[in-house]
């Protein structure tokens, strides 16, 4: 709390991977001096730990060079010029959730779309006269929902790899706690809007206005996300659609956006393809719009802006491993979970883990992870599915982790949005909505299957 206090939004980033590796010396250390520590149990550890988080890497690697790419070739900007264009006073708040969820699912990213676009809306809504707690609820809850559900996001990423979960059958499981979720805040959104006195504003003009100036805006762009879909849907392995859709991406660049590989050839003084390409999916790559918010969003950070997020699960690895061990996280779960025997209890104790986490870690990155670690033997035990882990840790974890005040991503949205936390909390529909709807669908069991028939439908979807 003192080093939050001091260092703002960006302490969590800045000390989680000295926090989670102090953490794993001082597992072994303690584990030394009482005399159970030994190579076999970190042996086993460390394999354990590996298997879980180190899927993750090479998958988010290419979520940064799918980022960059969808970027640069005009993917997001033509999404976000069709987004808001269609804006009107009394379907506004309506509007800005589907637009913050559709730019948040290519993106992968709640951060950088709430930070850029989210920001905008912000001041188009004020304007409006919409008030600021329901313009920030609207932004999070498109932003948070796309963040879940989106192939490119690391936390679902991290997720499904903790619990072992192929990562489109994990966003697939998603949908059944988030589309009910998201639909009743959209609900609720229209509604606001309708009883909501509104005028229109300039803002969304200026800001098409130098987006198009940027990037070649065309319904023909969309091909690249629509294969990519295609790819989804027929299951085609994660890595190889990713891989895939970089390569479209960095195509779709050359194709169309010429004036932009022109413009970045000039800055750079070297007119050789290979390099850039090079530079491109490896370095940041920015560019000025003439509009600060939009100079942000089309900032790229390449592979390089995904390394300390790389480090950070490599770091969670390594105290996976202490943890695991050492013995102390068997401990710990027999401590939480040993009167769970139902469902609905052990789904329950997810849930209330998953926010218990999130407020003592403040960070969803760990909160997932340890999570994830305290659950999966149990979950394997009374025979429930792994996927029904991933989902509970994604609805209790990453979308709340917004509405803790110390939370990194409470301190770091209240601070970008201008609008306090608490001011906030009471009108982010759909992230208060998923860990409820969570636990609504253990109870009446929906689409909720045992392992092993799990197993024998996929083996039957297989054949």
């Amino acid at each position: 709390m003192i080093i939050l206090c001091t260092a703002g939004a960006d302490a969590i980033s800045q000390y989680s991977t000295e926090a989670l590796l102090g953490s794993a010396i001082l597992s072994v250390a303690l584990a030394a001096m009482t005399g159970c520590l030994s190579r076999r149990g970190m042996t086993v550890g460390f394999r354990r730990s590996a298997r879980q988080i180190l899927p993750a890497v090479p998958m988010l690697i290419f979520i940064a060079t799918v980022s960059t790419t969808w970027m640069l070739s005009g993917v997001v900007p033509t999404l976000i010029d069709y987004g808001i264009s269609i804006i009107n006073p009394t379907m506004f708040l309506m509007t800005t959730c589907v637009v913050c969820a559709g730019i948040s699912v290519l993106t992968g990213s709640s951060w950088s779309t709430i930070a850029t676009i989210g920001v905008a809306f912000m001041g188009i809504g004020t304007v409006m006269g919409f008030s600021a707690g329901w313009i920030a609820g609207a932004i999070i809850s498109g932003a948070y929902f796309g963040d879940k559900v989106s192939a490119l996001s690391d936390t679902t990423v991290v997720a499904s790899s903790t619990c072992g979960v192929d990562l489109f059958d994990h966003i697939r499981y998603l949908m059944i706690t988030a589309i009910p979720s998201m639909g009743i805040a959209l609900i609720v959104f229209t509604m606001v809007g309708v009883f909501t006195h509104a005028t229109p504003d300039a803002t969304s003009a200026d800001i098409l206005h130098h987006l198009e100036s940027t990037f070649v805006i065309s319904p023909k762009i969309l091909i690249i996300p629509v294969v990519t879909a295609a790819m989804i849907m027929l299951r085609v392995p994660t890595l190889l659609t990713l891989a895939l859709s970089s390569a479209m991406g960095l195509a779709g660049i050359f194709l169309f956006q010429p004036q932009l590989v022109a413009r970045l050839m000039e800055t750079a003084g070297d007119h050789n393809y290979l390099s850039l390409i090079g530079n491109i999916l490896w370095s940041e790559t920015s560019m000025s719009t003439g509009y600060e918010l939009l100079d942000n969003l089309v900032t790229t950070g390449g592979i390089t802006g995904m390394l300390p997020t790389v480090a950070l699960v490599l770091c969670a690895m390594t105290f996976g491993t202490a943890m695991i061990g050492t013995g102390m996280l068997e401990r710990i779960t027999r401590a939480f979970t040993g009167s769970l025997r139902r469902r609905v209890s052990i789904v329950g104790a997810t849930v209330g883990s998953g926010l218990f986490l999130n407020s003592c870690t403040a960070d969803q990155y760990l909160s997932i992870i340890i999570g994830g670690n305290m659950y999966r033997n149990l979950y394997r035990r009374y025979g429930m599915e792994p996927r029904l882990l991933s989902r509970t840790l994604e609805d209790s974890v990453s979308v709340t982790s917004v509405l803790i005040p110390w939370n990194s991503c409470g301190v770091t949205q209240s601070m970008v949005l201008g609008v306090p936390t608490l001011a906030y909390l009471p009108y982010c529909v759909f992230n208060y909505l998923s860990p409820i709807m969570s636990l609504a669908v253990a109870i009446t069991g929906f689409k909720i299957h045992s392992a092993v028939t799990s197993a024998m439908r996929h083996a039957v979807a297989r054949a």
